[in-house]
């Protein structure tokens, strides 16, 4: 990184924080369907649902949408997000730095006026402010997710997606570390006591879908709804703030002997928020405060990475030899070899015999045919390293393309919120789980979690260890960034928590 970069990264920053102690906290919620029309999603729907909360002069709208991104990729296109802030703004008096959209990241289909849906689900948590205490907790679940990145023996990592093969099982050597703690703000009406939102924070990927492969709101989506069926008098609201989910998956991610379902997921994150929330005790007097940066990342330059990569891919395809078999002789042949390791060609006896009169015909046999199996295997084993690289090859130069079209930095919003004893903080990118670990370790507060996912998209966001690894990982491939970005990062996100 260059001195002028950075210097530039700082200048770049704009900090102001509001903060009020003097008034009662308020908060309202609203929700709206957002389900696309002749895409029903059934029992679990998708929904936009906003919390504002408010002391003073000091506003913070949280807002979750049951959607893939905020625009980029998915249904969900610009300007949405500035839309959605201007009028905010203009009929509510709301300044559009207070306002926090975090996307849930499930591939669900939303309505083409989600725009508005997003508006009226503010308009409405904003005039149904009442005043109420908050409370601060974490859960904890182990059971949903796991690290898709596969540490291998070789020293590099692939990932486990359902556009490629995984590597072979005598390839892996470890996997990457999850988050299984769930950040949880609690607000309950003064007036009787009664929850009125839980806000949860939590790193996930909901991409397991449902059976029919329908229209779903997915793992999280089911999450939201056992906590809201099971919370108080029923007529609180859970929203869920995407964390670090970047290279995340649900666990089982590619089963081929059950349906994919993110049902049971759900259900185990939404007891395990609700076992949480009853231990949490909330209080009136919390201190709210909010603010708003622009941080100016370095884009990455990924001409190099590219070259290595058509000569990895150009020695992959001079590797694959011809073989005596096809697919046809092969699977038979591969069953046979290893259902019996003793007499795979034919009864004992006649191996028994063989050995009897000194002969080794069978043995020659079964030589020749591990052989030829040996080389088959060893061409499809080649063909799934092919698609892997060539897949993520592609990810490289499309954003190498788009890198040199706009420029060599990117903007990034980064938003920190504080309500009581809850800090939050945002980045529009599909962070990736250790960057979320590495913030709470640092902070100087216990109750430290993170969102990504929010205020925009700019792809994935990994470490700059994982970047080493570029085109091995879809991570590490659909990503703008230079390793650069990480540092500066965490050093203004310490900064900002410190201020809040």
């Amino acid at each position: 990184m260059t001195k002028p970069l950075i210097l530039l990264a700082t200048i770049a920053f704009c900090f102001c924080v509001n903060e009020s102690r003097a008034e009662d906290l308020m908060a309202g919620v609203g929700k709206v369907d957002i389900t696309r029309e002749g895409a029903d999603a059934g029992t679990n729907p998708l929904w936009v649902k906003a919390v504002a909360i408010s002391r003073g002069k000091t506003h913070a709208i949280i807002v979750s949408v049951d959607a893939v991104a905020i625009a980029e990729i998915g249904s969900i296109k610009d300007p949405y997000l500035k839309n959605v802030r201007s009028a905010v703004q203009k009929s509510l008096g709301i300044s559009p730095e207070s306002i926090v959209v975090n996307a849930s990241h499930c591939h669900g289909v939303v309505a083409l006026d989600v725009e508005k849906r997003t508006i009226d689900a503010i308009t409405m948590a904003w005039k149904n402010r009442v005043p109420v205490r908050a409370g601060t907790g974490s859960g904890d679940e182990n059971r949903v997710g796991e690290n898709r990145r596969l540490i291998l023996k070789d020293g590099s990592q692939a990932d486990v997606r359902h556009a490629y093969s995984l590597p072979g099982n005598d390839e892996v050597a470890a996997v990457g570390p999850i988050d299984s703690e769930i950040g949880i703000l609690r607000l309950d009406r003064v007036e009787n006591g009664e929850p009125l939102a839980v806000i949860y924070n939590f790193a996930c990927h909901p991409i397991q879908g449902i059976p029919s492969g329908g229209n779903t709101a997915d793992l999280t989506g089911f999450a939201s709804n056992v906590i809201e069926r099971n919370l108080g008098d029923g007529t609180a609201m859970a929203l869920f703030l995407q964390g670090c989910g970047g290279d995340i998956n649900p666990v089982i991610y590619k089963p081929t002997n059950q349906p994919r379902d993110g049902e049971p997921l759900g259900n185990y994150l939404g007891l395990s928020v609700l076992e949480a929330v009853r231990k949490i005790k909330t209080n009136a007097d919390e201190t709210l405060s909010v603010a708003n940066e622009t941080l100016v990342l370095p884009r990455s330059d990924l001409e190099k990475r590219i070259a290595e990569m058509e000569v990895e891919v150009d020695k992959l395809v001079d590797s694959l030899k011809g073989t005596t078999l096809n697919f046809d002789a092969f699977l038979p042949l591969y069953v046979k070899y290893h259902l019996s390791g003793d007499y795979p060609s034919y009864a004992s006896h006649r191996y028994l015999q063989d050995e009897m009169l000194k002969r080794d015909d069978w043995q020659k046999l079964d030589e020749n045919n591990k052989a030829a199996l040996a080389a088959y295997v060893k061409n499809i084993r080649t063909m799934e390293w092919l698609t892997r690289k060539q897949i993520n090859l592609a990810l490289l130069e499309r954003h190498h393309a788009r890198n040199k079209e706009a420029g060599k930095t990117v903007d990034a919003e980064v938003v920190g919120l504080r309500v009581g004893d809850f800090y939050l903080v945002t980045f529009p990118a599909e962070l990736t789980v250790q960057i979320g670990l590495n913030i709470k370790k640092k902070s100087p507060h216990k109750s430290t979690f993170v969102a990504g996912y929010t205020n925009g998209y700019l792809y994935y966001a990994p470490t700059s260890e994982q970047l080493k690894n570029r085109g091995g990982a879809q991570e590490d491939s659909d990503c703008l960034l230079a390793p650069e970005w990480q540092e500066m990062f965490e050093k203004r996100v310490s900064e900002l928590l410190k201020k809040l």
